[in-house]
């Protein structure tokens, strides 16, 4: 009976953690999302009105925001820049990551460890700590106001915590995989193609999301370096929003809801791969 009574007593404590954990989660999700949930409604509203019921929804629609924003304010061609400069970013940044990545984590010679040291130094010193020697690079090799300035400049900004993040996952692909794959006839470069890329396909959706979100959100480099009103990104082309005397604030709204939709569907895509990439991190 006493067995019985402790039982119901650890019971009934470890159903009540579990009802705290969950209203703790719920209430979370709502701070984090009710944010996103007003940005949205008060797209829909005019500039007046967000002062005048800034948490209520709006009283007529106003739709044609989003119209004003894509077309008029040119902010199509903003949400394009955007989308090339991180989608050829991000090729290039997994591409040669997961190439140095496997350099380092699947061969054995004397430099192997001041190369992965060499990498992980670019993640403790920060490109902008370097933005005047970097502006003159840019400007002797005659690539300022050019897409191709800020897509290098990501490159080398994503490339530390891609080797950092692939070579862990790589080094724990069993070697036999290797020496069978070897003995079937295929090269280093069938090995990493068929062989570790498929394996680590969590792991690049980690480092996709890991890095995606920073380019496409990135503000400074796109300002120093784009000067032409043809080529900015869109956190550039939100700035148009903020006027000398007066904001925006419906177009503003209206340009950020239309911004975080490609990472938003980014994350929805990728989130079972992107956590099982975390867990199995957590694990090793």
């Amino acid at each position: 009976m006493i067995l019985d009574f402790t039982y119901q007593r650890r019971k009934g404590i470890r159903n009540l953690t579990v009802v705290l954990l969950q209203a703790f989660m719920i209430v979370y999700a709502v701070l984090i999302f009710y944010p996103l949930f007003n940005m949205v409604i008060s797209s829909l509203k005019a500039t007046r009105e967000i002062f005048q019921n800034p948490f209520g929804l709006p009283e007529t629609f106003q739709f044609e925001n989003y119209k004003a924003v894509w077309i008029d304010r040119g902010f199509g061609r903003y949400f394009k820049n955007s989308f090339f400069v991180t989608a050829v970013s991000m090729i290039f940044v997994v591409f040669l990551g997961s190439m140095a990545a496997f350099g380092v984590s699947r061969y054995r010679y004397r430099l192997r460890t001041w190369i992965y040291m060499l990498f992980l130094s670019g993640i403790m010193l920060p490109l902008k700590a370097a933005i005047i020697p970097l502006f003159m690079i840019i400007k002797n090799l005659g690539l300022m106001d050019k897409h191709v300035s800020v897509i290098l400049i990501f490159i080398a900004m994503g490339l530390p915590s891609t080797v950092f993040i692939l070579s862990g996952f790589m080094k724990t692909i069993p070697m036999d995989l290797e020496y069978a794959a070897r003995i079937d006839g295929c090269n280093d470069w069938m090995i990493y193609r068929r062989i570790v890329m498929p394996v680590t396909g969590s792991a690049i959706a980690l480092v996709t999301i890991y890095n995606a979100v920073p380019i496409w959100n990135d503000f400074f480099f796109p300002l120093v370096f784009i000067q032409s009103d043809s080529l900015k990104t869109l956190p550039i082309g939100l700035s148009t929003f903020f006027g000398q005397y007066a904001t925006n604030w419906s177009l503003l709204f209206t340009g950020l809801s239309i911004a975080i939709l490609p990472m938003l569907f980014l994350y929805l895509f990728m989130s079972k791969y992107f956590i099982r990439g975390m867990t199995a991190g957590a694990i090793k």
